[in-house]
């Protein structure tokens, strides 16, 4: 899985073979969302997902090999709140890009890749690590953020691993 954040809400995702960019026309000044969109498999906006409760929601089952007729599945977004979707693919993990926070999650939280971002990304993170240890946790946000975001959860992490994301620069998880 390959992670590129451009700004707020706005993230192009390599996953499962597919590219899937979330809020293109979120981005920020200086980047054009139609050449942010070009050649993705799927654009969709923020919460523009299929709905979905946090607490039940379920990665699908992988593919069978034998029902797999002309390649991987497609890409799912779902949204499981205001700010926050999931994105389920065959061959990764979930990937839940975290906005806002969710009052509980299931289980595959703790197999998933989660990007907290915006100006509450440490506090997104903090809430989370408190109930769950999910396998990755990037945060996109300000320097100063993060910086203070690493300062505070570097004790409490528990196996967590913990990244932050720069503007513009590609990350492979």
């Amino acid at each position: 899985m390959k992670l590129t954040w451009f700004g707020g809400s706005c993230f192009r995702v390599y996953a499962g073979g597919q590219i899937v960019v979330v809020d293109a026309e979120a981005a920020p000044t200086g980047v054009d969302p139609i050449e942010l969109a070009g050649g993705a498999d799927l654009v969709v906006a923020m919460g523009a997902g299929l709905p979905a409760e946090a607490g039940t929601w379920r990665p699908r089952a992988p593919q069978r090999l034998l029902d797999a007729e002309d390649g991987p599945r497609r890409a799912e977004v779902w949204e499981l709140g205001p700010g926050s979707v999931v994105i389920d693919t065959d061959g990764d993990a979930p990937l839940l890009l975290l906005g806002e926070p969710l009052a509980a999650f299931g289980k595959w939280i703790d197999k998933a890749v989660v990007v907290c971002f915006g100006s509450a990304a440490a506090t997104l993170a903090a809430g989370l690590i408190a109930h769950r240890s999910p396998r990755l946790i990037a945060l996109a946000a300000p320097n100063e953020a993060i910086d203070a975001a690493f300062a505070e959860l570097s004790d409490s992490l528990d196996g967590t691993g913990l990244i932050a994301l720069e503007a513009g620069l590609a990350v492979e998880v």
